[in-house]
């Protein structure tokens, strides 16, 4: 919010430089962003009278003007103006003259006659598009017809003074306006505040000859309405010290009428409208719920559709008003108003908020409407309103009012200890001058030899409790006069779970076998499932939805990790990354039943993707080195029915039966549904089961004394045979003597009958005591083909 310090300094007395305004402001509560510096560089710019306006008689769009600046003689300036007349007083800069944009005039000549300075604009004044009047936006400025002539422009337009930049936050609407500001300001510099003295002098006849009453239909979304009726209109332009004032505020002014409201709003932060009373039907005005499907065309001639949870304020027959949002087209003043409704009333908040948002209509008067205002100002801004009107001669005020709604205000009274404020506070502050700070913000407090008694102002809406009062003496006796002192207490040393240890060193693992991290939204489309051929009766599927998600692609949680990665390797991949190794440690929410009930469990998960020059043998040895380094022993079994991946090339890890994850070749189908032309392989593990089983009581031996022997063995066995169980077998034939098994090759092809694979390990053997014999090794050599033949029906391959 601007906040023009010329204005507000009508209300208060300013005793220092705008700079330490701001840094004082800032620090007792009110934060201000920037000063803004309003002080123009304008030299010779006189006002000048036009005394005759004739035609270029060699240019079609120039006339020539003769105009008088206080001289001795007019001044002639040729110009392509057209929103003056004879008569008018208007800003001439002369020759010599400088304006804001750097611009030093010298005598010109337009099409063979001379023009010796030239009419000014507001935007050649330095002013912004958005806040010059209709009338001058696209012409010179037009001045009041009692502006002296042969004055300074820069004293009459006020072309000096600066506003500071407010940001008001949400709980402290009374700071939405100068009056509030010209509080804060008195309280912050000890000064005097002067509330305006509001004095209505000529009321004529009784509200009642022309508008039948003020209603209120539900009180949950209005609490008062205020009205009072002016009549004898005359549209026109606001006088230049209201205009100036709006300016400087960042408003437009639009004519009188519209500006007195608009000035009332910005100086007490009550917003106002104004209606044409001979268009409002039945001469009532009702605060009320819009109907079903109802309709009206606001100010801006855009017809909007209501809905029952808005408020409208209607006549007898239709809405003339979205209450607190903006006026109705049908029932807004023009030029041919001469007698209107003022309406001020208090609406609730979040019902205006709602409907704005749902309209997508925002206003400076909604911005005040959607945050807590109190009621009483309702009545105090319409009179300064008809106070105004009367003042720069735009209508005559009827007398009365008419109101419904809460009409007084019982301030509520909220204890403070001091001892209390002392302790939260950390200063030591004494009873009375606590009483001083709270007395300055018109917070009426007395003290009774215990506690402090306050009586919280109707402006104050902010203010419910003890903690608040203290909030308030702790900003007036300025924080950055508090020491920071360290904690104190007992506080316990936190530390890491099990869990966050674990997922830390699966991290460390991965990036240093040369994976890069990745870190996704929760959040995925129920799409994605379809897209990486989850089956129709999968568990995956059974997620948890999103009530209010940002669109459907984040509607729902997640139960995998593998689609995100998916995601993120197909947006590599279109963008030319021709090869990455990727891992993400995220978690997963499974549902406890559906509708969903109580909060979803939450699993960790490992996901690990690769493409490129990657295959299924560099994505096992990750998994395998992965799991080795927590002292995990896994099996593996072939997974097919998983439409995911590839069935002949996808691995199930198991540790005592008890599935822990998957890993292998993604499925033709699912590259297919992401546009991917190269292979892919994924893992997914379940952190959880790794904590559980996890075994890093690492026991160390020796560095062996003998020699080793390694023999090779290579049988033929059916395809369904599982190597990993041949390695297992093997191995318990002589756990004392096999050091190690190794799978090294498997063959299908020439020389291998149909359904029918040869398997070839490497077997190493070793005596921790002694130094083997080869007929040693031969017999349990020997002794494995044997258990291999016996249990897997396998022959030694030639």
């Amino acid at each position: 919010m601007l906040v023009p310090i010329k204005w507000m300094s009508q209300y208060v007395d300013i005793n220092t430089d705008d700079k330490t305004l701001a840094d004082k402001l800032t620090l007792t509560g009110s934060h201000v962003d920037a000063v803004i510096d309003y002080n123009k560089t304008v030299e010779n710019v006189l006002t000048g009278k036009i005394l005759e306006i004739e035609k270029h008689p060699n240019a079609d769009k120039l006339v020539v003007t003769q105009i008088n600046v206080g001289g001795d003689e007019p001044v002639q300036i040729v110009t392509g103006a057209n929103n003056m007349k004879v008569g008018d007083i208007v800003p001439v800069a002369l020759e010599g003259a400088v304006l804001p944009n750097g611009v030093k005039l010298k005598k010109t000549n337009f099409r063979g006659l001379p023009s010796y300075g030239m009419m000014v604009s507001y935007e050649e004044f330095g002013f912004d598009d958005k806040v010059i009047p209709k009338e001058c936006r696209d012409g010179i400025v037009i001045l009041s017809p009692e502006t002296e002539i042969g004055k300074d422009v820069k004293e009459v337009l006020e072309l000096n003074g600066s506003a500071l930049e407010v940001e008001v936050t949400f709980n402290r609407p009374d700071c939405l306006n100068i009056i509030g500001m010209a509080r804060e300001t008195a309280a912050t510099l000890n000064t005097e505040f002067k509330f305006p003295e509001i004095k209505i002098n000529n009321e004529q006849d009784d509200i009642k000859d022309y508008l039948n009453a003020v209603e209120i239909n539900d009180e949950d979304l209005c609490s008062r309405f205020y009205a009072k009726v002016i009549k004898d209109i005359k549209i026109g332009p606001s006088p230049l010290w209201m205009q100036r004032s709006l300016m400087d505020a960042g408003m437009r002014p639009i004519s009188n009428i519209v500006d007195v409201t608009n000035f009332v709003m910005l100086e007490l932060g009550q917003p106002l409208h104004a209606y044409d009373l001979q268009k409002i039907t039945g001469k009532k005005l009702i605060a009320r719920r819009a109907k079903a499907e109802e309709k009206m065309i606001t100010i801006d001639q855009v017809e909007r559709n209501l809905s029952e949870d808005m408020l409208v304020i209607a006549d007898s027959e239709k809405p003339a008003c979205i209450a607190g949002v903006m006026g109705g087209f049908n029932s807004e003043i023009n030029s041919e108003t001469s007698i209107m409704v003022l309406e001020s009333a208090s609406f609730n908040p979040k019902s205006i908020r709602e409907t704005s948002k749902k309209l997508g209509m925002r206003s400076e008067a909604s911005a005040r409407n959607e945050k807590p205002m109190g009621y009483m100002m309702c009545e105090i801004a319409s009179k300064r309103a008809c106070q105004l009107i009367e003042m720069i001669g735009a209508g005559t005020v009827v007398g009365g009012y008419l109101e419904a709604g809460k009409n007084s205000y019982i301030p509520p009274i909220v204890t403070l200890r001091p001892h209390r404020a002392v302790e939260l506070l950390g200063v030591e502050i004494e009873v009375n001058q606590m009483l001083d700070y709270l007395n300055t913000l018109e917070i009426e407090s007395t003290y009774d030899g215990e506690i402090i008694s306050c009586k919280i102002p109707y402006f104050r809406t902010d203010i419910e409790q003890e903690a608040d009062v203290i909030e308030e003496i702790g900003r007036m006796y300025g924080l950055e006069n508090i020491k920071s002192l360290p904690l104190q207490g007992n506080i316990r040393v936190g530390r890491k779970s099990e869990k966050r240890y674990v997922e830390d060193e699966i991290k460390n693992i991965l990036s240093s076998l040369g994976l890069c991290e990745i870190t996704t939204y929760s959040f995925i489309s129920p799409k994605s499932y379809d897209t990486i051929c989850v089956p129709e009766n999968s568990n995956l599927r059974n997620y948890v939805k999103i009530i209010n998600p940002l669109g459907e692609d984040f509607s729902s949680m997640r139960t995998t990790l593998t689609t995100n990665m998916m995601d993120v390797i197909k947006r590599n991949s279109n963008k030319g990354v021709e090869e990455a190794k990727l891992y993400e440690v995220g978690n997963t929410f499974v549902p406890l039943q559906q509708p969903i009930v109580d909060k979803p469990l939450e699993k960790s998960k490992i996901c690990i993707g690769m493409f490129g020059k990657y295959d299924f043998f560099d994505l096992k040895g990750i998994v395998e080195e992965l799991i080795s380094r927590f002292g995990v022993k896994i099996s593996l079994k072939p997974i097919k029915d998983n439409s995911s991946f590839h069935p002949g090339r996808t691995a199930g890890m198991y540790i005592n039966d008890e599935f822990i994850g998957i890993y292998g070749e993604v499925s033709n189908e699912a590259l297919n549904n992401y546009g991917l032309n190269h292979k892919v392989y994924l893992a997914e593990i379940d952190v959880e089961k790794i904590v559980e089983y996890k075994n890093t009581n690492w026991k160390y031996e020796a560095l062996p004394k003998y020699p080793s022997m390694v023999r090779d063995i290579a049988v033929k066995v059916k395809d369904e045979i599982l190597a990993g169980d041949m390695e297992e077998a093997i191995k318990t034939v002589n756990p004392y003597i096999i050091e190690s098994v190794k799978l090294f090759d498997v063959y299908k092809g020439e020389h291998i009958e149909e359904g029918y694979k040869s398997t070839a390990f490497s077997v190493t053997y070793r005596n921790k005591e002694r130094t083997l014999k080869e007929k040693e090794v031969e017999r349990i050599h020997k002794i494995i083909l044997e258990t291999l033949q016996i249990k897997f029906g396998a022959t030694l391959r030639n």
